[in-house]
């Protein structure tokens, strides 16, 4: 690929109802290094593990500036799709979103994440506003001349504190789909539904919005085909692969300082 546009265009294309694009979430050089050598088509971080390898916490507590340059070491190690994580857009305003677009962009990014949650809050912003809020990201990146995937998460599933069934399922599944369509409307590419974890409502979702479905998995599977039969066009792994890789080393660290 010898543009990040025609990158752009071939990540747009990779996101197919019911042949996954499989997303093994990273946070630096060395774990896109690894990932990209295991196979994979495209390359995305996750807000929580870049935080967490910088010693900082998630919600945007990691300066601007220090994620754009992350990104840019990224970007030097991989001329794969490159997806990046801006949680909520570091900014309430849609100029703010709009800025930090063009600082994405700048540092080589083709694909963003972001998030209707209002940082530091447990509340959505209310769908007019969030509109604005992604509005603002398509102009920044069609100014840019940047066909830039907008993958829309609502948090709406996550936000809940226990499992729902049954009618209140039905009700959360009618209120994203709401959500989903003023987001296409106002330019997004894709849906993210984090903590939606039911199979009927992800079926539900994935035939029911215009708008390709990603979910996050929270635990290592041997086969996507279960996901991929329900119509999901995108697979995301958000915080798991820091947290087992962690997992990993503090086992191997144990056993080499123990044998001491």
């Amino acid at each position: 690929m010898t543009t990040l546009q025609e990158q752009a265009a071939h990540f747009h294309a990779l996101h197919i109802k019911g042949d996954p694009l499989v997303l093994v979430n990273v946070w630096d050089v060395g774990s896109t290094a690894a990932v990209q050598a295991a196979g994979a088509r495209a390359i995305a971080t996750g807000s929580w593990s870049v935080a967490a390898a910088h010693g900082m916490q998630d919600s945007e507590a990691m300066p601007l500036d220090d994620v754009v340059a992350n990104i840019e070491r990224i970007r030097r190690q991989t001329d794969l799709p490159l997806s990046v994580d801006i949680e909520g857009g570091y900014g309430i305003h849609p100029e703010e979103v709009g800025h930090t677009v063009r600082r994405i962009l700048g540092a080589g990014a083709i694909g963003i994440n972001i998030e209707d949650q209002i940082m530091g809050r447990n509340q959505l912003y209310p769908i007019e506003e969030q509109c604005l809020r992604i509005a603002a990201a398509r102009e920044a990146a069609d100014r840019y001349g940047m066909p830039l995937f907008i993958n829309a998460r609502t948090d709406i599933f996550l936000q809940m504190n226990e499992e729902i069934s049954g009618a209140a399922l039905n009700q959360a599944v009618t209120a994203v789909l709401t959500r989903a369509d003023a987001y296409a409307q106002a330019g997004a590419s894709g849906l993210f539904v984090p903590g939606l974890t039911d199979a009927g409502a992800i079926s539900a979702l994935c035939h029911q919005s215009e708008l390709p479905v990603n979910i996050m998995l929270s635990r290592p599977v041997s086969s996507v085909r279960e996901w991929a039969d329900l119509g999901v066009s995108r697979i995301s792994y958000g915080p798991l692969p820091y947290q087992e890789v962690m997992s990993h080393l503090q086992r191997l660290a144990r056993n080499l300082l123990g044998s001491v």
